[in-house]
């Protein structure tokens, strides 16, 4: 195990924590406000950027509907193998890796809860496949960007959370290299 400063421990789980909870907190504000399956669209700025609710049984961009424990399972496995990676491997020692595996943990986390159910909501009437008061394992979403006259797919703060710890997670990969590593061109610090 190798040694992680302290306040890693505290960046990460402060990010982990406080995005969670604005995610969880942002679906219920909204799915009460707009309701399960109202197909209205709150618009924010006309036709560009507006809140519409949606339920997600799948995965990214909706892909493999009905499969909720194998998700469910995938994001357990996840979250396990990253606090391994970052904590124990000490992956954590690099300030980035530690924001970025943050927001991935509370994007896993806002998603997870609404994928087991914890939101405690059921399935109301007419909703193809289910039957009505049954337990709903769906994520909800609800942000609406539009691209031109095509809606991009509902998302939420889980979702955009997921997609920064990504995009930061590919960016250091290419571009900030592994801990303790030095250039060619840089001088080595121990030489004369």
């Amino acid at each position: 195990m190798k040694a992680v400063p302290s306040n890693r421990y505290f960046v990460f789980f402060s990010i982990a924590v406080v995005g969670a909870l604005v995610d969880l907190a942002t679906k219920s504000w909204v799915f009460g406000r707009l309701g399960m399956r109202d197909h209205r669209i709150w618009w924010i700025w006309q036709d560009v950027f507006g809140f519409q609710t949606s339920l997600n049984e799948g995965a990214l961009f909706g892909m493999g509907q009905g499969m909720v424990a194998m998700f469910a399972s995938l994001s357990v496995v996840a979250a396990l193998v990253k606090k391994k990676w970052l904590f124990y491997a000490g992956a954590a020692r690099d300030w980035l890796l530690t924001v970025a595996l943050g927001c991935v943990s509370a994007g896993i986390v806002g998603n997870l809860y609404d994928r087991l159910g914890l939101h405690g909501l059921k399935w109301p009437e007419g909703y193809p496949g289910h039957v009505a008061g049954e337990p709903m394992y769906a994520v909800r979403d609800w942000i609406l960007v539009m691209i031109g006259r095509w809606p991009w797919p509902t998302f939420n703060m889980a979702d955009s959370l997921l997609v920064c710890g990504a995009a930061m997670l590919v960016w250091h990969a290419f571009f900030c290299g592994t801990p303790g590593e030095t250039s060619a061109e840089e001088p080595d610090a121990q030489a004369g």
